[in-house]
């Protein structure tokens, strides 16, 4: 049995001048676009008192192409449509926040600027992925610095083309086949978050947190001084200004392959060196033998991608539930004595990793309250320490004289939670 995915897939681009430049072409076209299909909504609501839809505006944008903005025809028409496309879906996100009570809150859409930095800009209809190369309308085939990362089969949805920090990414949306996950049959495990360990888990594994804002921290405010004393508007400053933005994405990235690396080591389970490298003798054997460096190369990279794939002869190294707790990162980050800590280990980029990695896995993920008193509680006994503050670091019961790490003892507390609440012997029938 397989199912239906959709999945996205971002990888950087090496580009030349000419195609730099008609990407910030299609990025200022995509730009102009919502901003002027704003303030059409705000006029058309002024005078009608009712909003104008996305189909409404890029026909009445079609027509100022052949008068007042023919420029529009050097790029791809799926660029402002698409944009029209986001405004439309921010203002009926704007809308439906007005009548919740509760949940996220979305305000009315603004205007983009220039100044904030180069937007992206999405494209559909004929989009072709190769090996090494992407084609996309309008721009043409555009080289990939990682090849065989993206689908080559699968359905392409949209490509959405970004920048940061001076280079370009592609992201791509596909639709593929997945085949039904294999339920994980190991047992369940509980994962306390932390700022001083990434994440503790209740088998006793710890992971640390690379703390790439620390360590950079040095060359951030190196890189702030050097830019504050530039003159405003000068080359020396654009170029000062690149300098910080670039070590701020590589910490954004090693956050983020910190995250991945974590999430994928909880989900797939521990395995000892010998079995992992019989797994992947076995599926070499699949592939015929490679006769040159490039088939090597992606015989390989097909490895790696089946070596993720839940087998049943895997499903007993996942864990069958994986519990966390539902934190309240927002009201942790007003601590200004925690907030550049909390902020460093990247909880809920962790947190949806975690989901939909777990999906794939064959587990289920248990959301404990964030009202459960886990570091609070003896995971022997039970018992409540209600006079414990955040630097106890070491649980001490007072009960059955247990000492414990305060980390290790929350991630017990919410293993726990799986058999209290069945799930583990739901699993197992």
């Amino acid at each position: 049995m397989s199912k239906t995915v959709v999945r996205g897939y971002k990888t950087e681009l090496d580009l030349n001048n000419v195609q730099q430049t008609r990407c910030l072409q299609h990025a200022g076209a995509a730009r102009w676009s919502y901003n002027w299909g704003l303030r059409r909504k705000n006029e058309v609501y002024e005078q009608t008192g009712k909003s104008i839809g996305a189909m409404e505006l890029h026909k009445e944008l079609n027509v100022l192409k052949q008068t007042s903005i023919p420029w529009m025809y050097t790029v791809s028409k799926a660029a402002p449509q698409e944009a029209l496309r986001d405004l439309d879906r921010a203002c009926k996100n704007f809308l439906r926040t007005v009548k919740q009570t509760k949940g996220r809150k979305w305000g009315f859409p603004r205007f983009k600027s220039k100044k904030n930095g180069i937007n992206s800009f999405r494209l559909t209809g004929a989009i072709h992925v190769f090996e090494d190369a992407i084609h996309l309308p309008r721009l043409g085939t555009l080289r990939l610095k990682e090849h065989g990362y993206l689908p080559v089969t699968a359905h392409i949805l949209s490509a959405t083309v970004s920048y940061q920090a001076g280079s370009w990414y592609v992201s791509v949306q596909v639709q593929e086949e997945h085949p039904e996950p294999i339920a994980a049959t190991n047992a369940p495990i509980g994962i306390d978050l932390g700022v001083k360990m990434l994440a503790t888990i209740s088998d006793g594994r710890t992971i640390a947190g690379p703390k790439a804002h620390k360590r950079h921290l040095k060359h951030l405010r190196k890189a702030n001084k050097r830019l504050h004393r530039r003159k405003k508007g000068s080359q020396n400053r654009k170029k000062a200004a690149k300098r910080v933005a670039r070590i701020h994405a590589r910490v954004a990235h090693i956050r983020q392959d910190a995250s991945h690396q974590a999430t994928t080591r909880i989900t797939h389970g521990h395995e000892s060196q010998e079995a992992r490298s019989a797994r992947k003798d076995a599926l070499r054997a699949t592939f015929p033998e490679a006769k040159t460096k490039q088939e090597e190369k992606w015989q390989d990279k097909q490895i790696k991608k089946l070596m993720r794939i839940p087998t049943e002869e895997t499903a007993d190294l996942s864990p069958c539930v994986i519990v966390i707790e539902d934190l309240n990162v927002t009201g942790m980050l007003k601590n200004h004595h925690l907030a550049r800590a909390v902020a460093d280990v990247g909880m809920h980029e962790f947190r949806r990793q975690l989901l939909y990695k777990s999906e794939h896995a064959g587990s289920d993920l248990l959301m404990a309250s964030r009202w459960y008193p886990s570091s609070k509680t003896c995971s022997c006994c039970g018992w409540v320490d209600e006079d414990q503050t955040l630097s106890d670091r070491v649980f001490v019961c007072q009960e059955c004289a247990m000492i414990m790490d305060r980390d290790a003892n929350a991630s017990r507390n919410l293993e726990m939670l799986a058999y209290d609440l069945g799930w583990f012997a739901d699993k197992s029938a």
